[in-house]
């Protein structure tokens, strides 16, 4: 679809595509109506989300807009290509800017109490500037947008770092790089999932054999849960002939050649 493609169509032409096609076609133009759009179909799981951190101190507002901030980051962020689901990935990355934002209001050093008072209106000028900019605010419309000083709003935004110890949610380099590894993640531990990686294995080459529709169809079944209705009109056959194949698959999988 070209950009001019895109341009012409209406907000009731985008509601009637599903979340995956949206989210493809915001990774190949990055258009940001239909990022708002993805975002405005996603703001049930943001508002869920920070709704579990309401009994903390906080105001379910403002958890909100850092709620909202996350989900701005996942959408950015998702790699359609992984053929993950986007709700699956935008969970954890929500749940991060939350944890995230209780850090920063947990002060383990002293800090001047006008730092701590200007930190919750930058968090929020951030959240509304990402999502009315399309990107991260940098320093001056930060200042701009909550009155401060910009030496005020620099030293605040150090001082949400520099005022806690480091944390194993940290990068283990000394600069945040990215793709950096967290300290806690290069700590070795026990593989829960080891013994599964032969049989992993195993079932890979046995689904090989299987045709493109009945893989399919038992993707459809067994990992996104669809009813075998559902499954009939995604793939274009009849509920009896999803059946048949749901049937017949214990068998074919133990026996390629059956």
């Amino acid at each position: 679809m070209s950009d001019s493609d895109v341009a012409g169509m209406s907000g009731a032409d985008r509601a009637l595509e599903t979340d995956e096609q949206l989210l493809e076609r915001f990774v190949e133009t990055r258009d940001q109506t239909i990022r708002e759009e993805i975002a405005r179909r996603f703001l049930p799981l943001a508002a869920g989300l920070a709704a579990r951190y309401r009994d903390r101190g906080e105001r379910l507002e403002d958890l909100e807009q850092v709620a909202r901030l996350g989900l701005l980051k996942a959408i950015d962020g998702f790699d359609v290509s992984r053929g993950n689901r986007f709700a699956a990935y935008a969970t954890p990355t929500i749940l991060g800017e939350l944890r995230r934002h209780f850090r920063d209001r947990s002060w383990a050093m002293r800090v001047p109490r006008d730092m701590k008072e200007a930190l919750p209106r930058i968090r929020a000028a951030i959240a509304d500037l990402a999502t009315e900019k399309g990107r991260m605010p940098d320093v001056e419309e930060l200042a701009e947008a909550t009155n401060l000083d910009l030496e005020a709003v620099e030293e605040a935004l150090e001082a949400s770092t520099a005022a806690r110890p480091a944390s194993l949610d940290a990068p283990g380099t000394r600069v945040a790089e990215e793709g950096a590894v967290p300290l806690i993640e290069q700590v070795g531990g026990r593989d829960e999932h080891l013994d599964q990686v032969e049989y992993n294995v195993m079932l890979e080459q046995r689904l090989a054999h299987l045709s493109e529709r009945d893989r399919e169809v038992l993707h459809l079944s067994f990992v996104e849960d669809l009813t075998q209705s559902e499954i009939g009109k995604r793939v274009g056959v009849s509920q009896m002939q999803v059946s048949r194949i749901i049937r017949a698959a214990p068998d074919r999988l133990r026996d390629p050649d059956a």
